[in-house]
């Protein structure tokens, strides 16, 4: 059961009574559960154990038809025998606070959804959509990209000296203080005179500094924390790692064994596990690894924030399938997600790792440069799982010198001064989204995935490189909606809203909660309603040009396939031109059918040459990027192209004489390593770097930012 699809379903009048109705298509279902149920001694029900599963429990009682006596609720955190087992033995009842709370989440998300997204059908566009949450994760994504277009870059400079000691290879130290203070270098003629100030002078060891520290391992995984984790190092949609995860909760066969659940419930907030599950993994680290990898005592981690603590951390249902016994029974993604969530659980119960941070001081007063890294003395944990970072680094960390004694004489062998500048904050990934939510608490597990996969689909946000930025189109809903709905759409009021419905769960009035939201809610409506002109104004952009039939002023403005330039008399004057007229640009070139001049042009699968006689003369041809194809005595030119499905790719123009490709934009920038002409410009959520199509070298692009 559900709202209905074509109206509120919601009876303000009477309490916010939501008029929930079958989903169409589920008549069949109903009538074999009821014959079912009508025969039946006992019906259990199992459905998920959160408060979505709790309301479908609820539904699902209500067309049965058979008395509330004759049903029994039945949960289980993991589908195993023995799991299943103990909860059909001790069947309980529908708990009515869960169901009040998911049934006020809903009533909640449909006044805003059918209230608000009239608002913008009726100032920017029909098919356009508000959502109560997704709505504030599109604010905190056009916030992040407002930031960085007002950032204003400061230059600074960094100098590092090559250094060898008497029985050392050549090291690199880092200039870090002048006179005792932090040196500070903002200009090329700075960092010129200290280097000059520098040839001449002593470079002695001043101080070796060892330190000793240890590394806990992180608790299991929950929700969020899973979603990242994929999105870090497979780079997984949060939607494709839930469903995988769904997937091996359900069960999986694994061969004379039948089938079997393999993970723990995936939807949770919680980091706790279960008494039996510690001695279990307790049991296999000492098998597995020995004592010394095992601690005295079990770990126990600190409640996240806001949790709601109704189930375990996801961890594996049992440890006797291991990801290399199963991995044949698995598809490649249900094997990663299954090895990452094994290997976590495994470590969480682990010792610490030791590590020794070595840090050499190296004196040419009154300048002082330093040299740090570290040595892992124990692996503990991280010998079964190290968890990744949102900006991993691609090349290794440069060696400690070792045999330096304090006071030694270092030889110089060069100084280098750099050029960099202060970098913006870095625009959103899934991952980094998602944590930036559950920090601020909007949204919950089960919610996550969706509000992501949500304004992924309304084209209001899009991957590009890996990281979320808002569409026009995003920009101009986020625009309207925080001037007309600040309250509804902030990050504190969602978060806010987000306690009170735990505090439904929890036995709080459910109706108190919808009035309290309802009142200062239905006067924004109100005041955005009465104000539409104002607000179309928000949604358009204005031209310096009259309109040729009519004269009004001309607008760009939105519909279902984008922008388009439109007449302000509408609907008296219907004149409208395509946008992409606005955008053709000439070149130094003639159409090689009609001699018209050639335009670049931009259409659904990005930018190309186009005659200016259209419609009349209708060739077109790839725009090419002015990089020369790299097959020697091909001539041709390094074309973006789009392949059937339309990806975007880049090819030789003479093909198919020249059969040149590559995924990646091509740089004239010769590889260091061949000498072949060009290179391949990539870039991963580990960083930016260059790689040969020729002899796949690579080197990184180093985004260097200020440092704290």
């Amino acid at each position: 059961m559900d709202l209905p699809p074509k109206k509120l379903g919601v009876n303000i009048q009477d309490h916010f009574l939501p008029e929930y109705e079958v989903i169409p298509g589920k008549q069949k279902v109903i009538r074999n559960l009821r014959a079912s149920a009508k025969e039946a001694r006992l019906v259990l029900v199992a459905t998920d154990p959160d408060r979505e599963g709790e309301a479908i429990a609820h539904h699902v009682t209500l067309q049965l038809g058979v008395p509330e006596r004759r049903i029994g609720r039945v949960l289980f955190n993991e589908i195993t025998k023995s799991a299943v087992t103990a909860a059909v033995k001790h069947p309980g009842v529908i708990n009515r606070n869960k169901v009040e709370a998911q049934q006020a989440r809903r009533v909640m998300d449909r006044l805003v959804g059918y209230m608000i997204s009239p608002v913008l059908w009726k100032t920017v566009a029909k098919g356009l959509s508000a959502g109560r949450v997704q709505s504030v994760a599109l604010r905190l994504i056009c916030e992040r990209e407002e930031t960085i277009a007002r950032f204003v870059p400061r230059e600074y400079w960094s100098i590092t000296a090559s250094l060898q000691g008497k029985r050392t290879e050549p090291f690199s130290a880092k200039l870090e203080k002048i006179h005792g203070k932090p040196a500070k270098i903002p200009d090329g003629e700075t960092a010129n005179q200290i280097l000059d100030d520098l040839k001449p002078r002593t470079f002695e060891v001043a101080d070796i500094q060892k330190k000793q520290t240890s590394q806990k391992p992180a608790p299991p995984f929950i929700t969020s924390t899973l979603q990242q984790e994929a999105a870090r190092r497979f780079r997984f949609p949060a939607k494709k790692t839930m469903g995988i995860a769904q997937s091996l909760y359900e069960g999986v066969e694994l061969g004379d064994e039948g089938a079997a659940g393999l993970i723990t419930y995936m939807r949770t907030d919680s980091t706790r596990i279960a008494p039996e599950a510690i001695q279990m993994v307790r049991d296999f680290i000492l098998t597995a690894y020995g004592q010394d990898y095992l601690p005295p005592k079990p770990r126990y981690f600190a409640k996240v924030k806001a949790a709601q603590e109704a189930h375990e951390a996801i961890r594996p249902t049992s440890l006797k399938w291991d990801p290399k016994t199963v991995k044949k029974f698995l598809t490649p993604d249900q094997h990663e997600i299954y090895s990452i969530i094994w290997n976590r659980f495994v470590a969480s119960q682990m010792a610490d790792a030791r590590i020794e941070t070595t840090t050499i001081v190296i004196a040419a007063e009154p300048y002082e440069f330093r040299t740090s890294g570290s040595n892992v003395l124990f692996l503990g944990f991280r010998q079964a799982f190290v968890e990744t970072t949102e900006n991993n680094k691609t090349d290794e960390e440069p060696a400690i010198p070792e045999r330096l004694n304090v006071g030694e004489t270092l030889k110089l062998l060069n100084l280098e001064q750099k050029q960099h500048f202060t970098q913006p904050p870095p625009r959103y990934t899934e991952s980094s989204l998602i944590k930036e939510m559950e920090e601020n608490g909007i949204g919950r597990p089960s919610t996550y995935a969706q509000i992501v996969s949500t304004i992924l689909d309304r084209n209001y946000v899009e991957r590009k490189s890996g990281r979320l930025t808002p569409t026009d189109l995003g920009a101009t809903v986020n625009r309207i909606l925080v001037s007309q709905f600040p309250d509804v759409f902030s990050v504190d009021f969602t978060a806010r809203m987000e306690q009170e419905l735990d505090g439904i769960e929890k036995g709080n009035n459910s109706i108190q909660v919808l009035e309290d939201f309802y009142g200062p809610f239905e006067e924004s409506l109100k005041f955005a309603n009465s104000r539409k002109e104002e607000i179309r104004k928000l949604a358009r952009q204005e031209l310096d040009e009259p309109c040729p039939d009519c004269g009004s002023p001309l607008i760009i403005r939105w519909g279902r396939k984008g922008k388009f330039i439109a007449c302000t008399a509408f609907p008296k004057c219907r004149y409208t031109r395509n946008l992409e007229e606005e955008n053709s640009a000439p070149v130094d070139k003639k159409c090689p059918k009609c001699g018209g001049d050639l335009v670049v042009k931009r259409g659904k699968y990005g930018a190309f040459l186009g005659c200016s006689n259209y419609p009349k003369c209708r060739h077109v041809e790839s725009l090419d990027t002015g990089v020369t194809c790299p097959r020697e005595g091909c001539g041709g030119k390094i074309a973006e192209r789009r392949s059937k499905r339309g990806r975007k790719f880049f090819g030789c123009t003479n093909y198919p004489k020249c059969d040149f490709v590559s995924w990646y934009p091509i740089i004239a920038l010769p590889c260091p390593q061949c000498g072949y002409p060009v290179m391949e410009d990539r870039s991963t959520q580990r960083g930016h770097f260059h790689q040969c199509p020729n002899c796949k070298s690579k080197s990184l692009v180093r985004d260097e930012k200020e440092e704290k």
